[in-house]
């Protein structure tokens, strides 16, 4: 597979970079590119990209890296929205397992429910001695119900 991706030269601490057209498992200073599009300067922010070759070869199916998208879309080149390419802090949670959690969480809102009306009926009655009876096999329920991890 193809991929537009920058290659980078210039000095050290003073960076610059090739926009290439180049394969996927090439490594990009290898020399072994297909075309050259155009070159980045990120001190100075300047860009110089062929523009038609681009649209070419994304025409052809190869893939811009996510940075190299960003900077299309700047130039005017490709439309769309930009992607984030900070490294993400917090793994993404899907929605799917959100929405099935929300229906759970509505049938254990009656079932929270249902355990505060027979409270209520229990402190209608005075009975110290039954409640501090109840909790404890309550308290030891869980720690029973949880397999050996190993």
């Amino acid at each position: 597979m193809l991929m537009i991706r920058f290659q980078r030269i210039g000095r050290t601490n003073d960076p610059a970079f090739r926009i290439a057209v180049l394969e996927k498992e090439r490594a990009a200073k290898t020399g072994n590119i297909v075309e050259l599009l155009g070159t980045y300067n990120p001190r100075s922010k300047a860009l110089t990209l062929d523009e038609e070759s681009t649209k070419e070869w994304i025409a052809k199916g190869a893939q811009p890296t996510d940075s190299i998208k960003n900077l299309l879309i700047n130039k005017g080149v490709l439309s769309g929205k930009k992607v984030n390419v900070l490294p993400k802090k917090t793994p993404q949670v899907k929605e799917a397992p959100a929405e099935a959690a929300a229906p759970a969480e509505a049938a254990a809102a009656p079932a929270a429910e249902a355990p505060t009306e027979a409270e209520v009926a229990a402190e209608a009655e005075p009975a110290p001695e039954v409640t501090p009876a109840e909790e404890a096999p309550a308290a030891e329920a869980p720690a029973t119900e949880e397999p050996p991890a190993a």
